[in-house]
């Protein structure tokens, strides 16, 4: 199974009693992000761009919590930086745990193994483990040797322990579509309970930035990639999306960005959408909500910066919404078992 079948029900409910009340605007994943610092530097980060003092600073759990509340998602992803740099992650996890949160803890796996006696297995609670690719590339694009041997080492760890893990790929510019098909046969062969991919998009404060895809590349690679899951020939092959987001990055749906789906909270505030489109923070969620003036933001608008994005904090949520239509549902359901 790719998403746990109590999120998959949790998050149906949720979506259900948005759809009940008309309510239009509504997040579906916080992206919580405690800090920034980072033990890595890969080049198609922005984060650890930002000046020193930023760099130093982190969210308490009080922040955490009161950004969950506010926020309402059911399910929060705590990326970073690296947020097992953070003095209280324990602490941060285990209260959106009891908050009944799913969350995704995002890491590069250098320190999960000597972290997992600070967490708990649970429904929950998963490890998202950051992998671009086998080993040599992977180490490239994280500019260190031997990362991709520690993160393995780290999840196989995790699984003995109980832990549901996954992993997060960014798919960059000139990469085949075997590798990236090799890469998923390992990952299917070491058990990860689901794998989430994304093709990798032009943001400012990258500082690689030629190795992003455009929206008629992005398609007609991950067409090349997914064709033999579509036939049905990889079933070790399992992902943590809605079919539908897959659909989308091969053509096969033609969806808009659903902006407000993934907000972004951070030392800073409530990012204006979306974390890509660097445009300044607001105090509070409800201001984010008010404030924006969302019909500037997806392919429909016009905007420039949005116009070959098809990155899955903006597409997933549009596609996690199209699942609840009635004729999408019974292979929404059955995705759950594959």
């Amino acid at each position: 199974m790719a998403i746990h079948w109590l999120q998959a029900l949790e998050v149906g409910k949720y979506l259900v009693g948005k759809r009940l009340k008309g309510d239009k605007q509504f997040p579906l994943v916080l992206m919580l992000e405690p800090l920034f610092r980072c033990n890595l530097a890969c080049t198609g980060c922005g984060k650890i761009q930002h000046p020193a003092e930023i760099l130093k600073q982190n969210l308490s759990p009080e922040d955490c919590f009161r950004a969950a509340e506010e926020c309402g998602a059911p399910v929060v992803s705590i990326p970073g930086g690296e947020p097992l740099l953070h003095p209280q992650i324990q602490e941060i996890v285990e209260g959106l745990v009891a908050r009944k949160k799913f969350v995704y803890l995002c890491t590069n796996g250098l320190l999960l193994e000597k972290s997992l006696d600070k967490f708990k297995p649970s429904p929950y609670f998963s490890f998202s483990v950051h992998l671009d690719g086998l080993k040599e590339q992977h180490d490239k694009c994280v500019d260190r040797k031997g990362v991709f041997d520690k993160a393995i080492s780290a999840i196989r760890a995790a699984k003995a322990r109980g832990f549901r893990v996954t992993t997060n790929t960014t798919v960059f510019e000139g990469t085949p579509a075997s590798e990236v098909q090799e890469f998923f046969d390992y990952l299917g062969e070491l058990g990860v309970d689901g794998m989430m991919v994304s093709p990798g998009y032009s943001y400012e404060w990258a500082p690689d930035q030629d190795s992003f895809l455009a929206q008629e590349k992005t398609k007609a690679l991950f067409r090349e990639i997914l064709a033999p899951y579509k036939a049905g020939k990889k079933k070790s092959w399992v992902f943590n999306h809605s079919p539908l987001f897959l659909d989308f990055l091969m053509g096969e749906k033609d969806y808009e960005c659903t902006p407000w789906g993934s907000p972004s909270f951070s030392v800073f505030g409530w990012q204006k959408p979306c974390y890509l489109v660097n445009e300044g923070h607001y105090k509070t969620f409800q201001e984010l909500l008010d404030k924006t003036e969302w019909e500037n933001y997806g392919k429909k608008s016009g905007n420039p910066k949005c116009a070959d994005c098809m990155v899955h904090c903006g597409y997933e949520p549009t596609a996690a919404l199209d699942s609840m239509e009635p004729s999408n549902m019974g292979r929404s359901l059955a995705s759950l078992f594959n």
